[in-house]
């Protein structure tokens, strides 16, 4: 079952790097989203600054967006998802494993794209730590969350708007924690707290978007 899962990770991440072109779109678009700030705001450093926590953070969630809607409606259309869920893995297992593909090809380039853009937008170097920290606690919740929404929409037609529709109010509390924790640490105060709340929320989309969405998948395909 754990050589099946693992296969199953190699070669989404395969398709991803590949004919999908997943991580490039993604970081592509994290650094562009990141880089119209500046323009539109203009080049005061100090408010770019104080805004950068916030900026990067919205990008890294827009990007996580991008190829949610293939996550799951690929496989519904070469049969391969009915294999997968006949094949004696449960639905869950199937389900993690395929977030943690679409983690790696999307949240895990955005942690380590993240501390060039926060230079670049001025943020506090003593701030890239916890910046990066927050992000890689929050990116694979972005991953559950929306695993969720892929799968309520499987099958239907514009799934990528509806996909938003559904999880971008569920992405909220991420957000406000993420970017809050980073602009703890540009004032100097504690993260710990904000970093908690981080783990906390990684630790409960774990096994409600593993069976959400083994639910949702089942019934797509019965």
């Amino acid at each position: 079952m754990t050589a099946a899962l693992l296969a199953l990770v190699r070669r989404d991440l395969a398709l991803a790097a590949g004919q999908g072109g997943t991580i490039g779109m993604t970081i592509g678009f994290f650094i562009v989203a990141a880089s119209l700030f500046p323009l539109a705001a203009g080049p005061e450093p100090a408010l770019l600054a104080r805004a950068a926590p916030a900026v990067i953070w919205i990008g890294a969630l827009l990007a996580t967006l991008l190829g949610l809607d293939r996550l799951f409606q690929a496989d519904l259309e070469d049969g391969s998802l009915d294999l997968l869920l006949l094949g004696g893995s449960p639905a869950s297992l199937i389900v993690l494993a395929k977030c943690l593909a679409h983690w790696l090809a999307t949240g895990l380039p955005l942690v380590l794209a993240s501390p060039l853009l926060a230079l670049l937008l001025g943020l506090d170097p003593a701030a890239l730590g916890v910046l990066a920290a927050s992000l890689l606690l929050g990116t694979p919740t972005l991953s559950l969350v929306g695993a969720v929404g892929a799968s309520l929409t499987v099958g239907l037609r514009r799934a990528g708007v509806l996909i938003a529709l559904l999880v971008l109010p569920l992405y909220v509390p991420v957000l406000i924690f993420g970017a809050g924790t980073v602009g703890q640490a540009t004032l100097g105060l504690p993260v710990l707290p904000g970093l908690g709340l981080l783990a906390a929320l990684l630790l409960l989309s774990l096994p409600v978007a593993a069976l959400g969405a083994a639910g949702a998948l089942r019934l797509a395909t019965s």
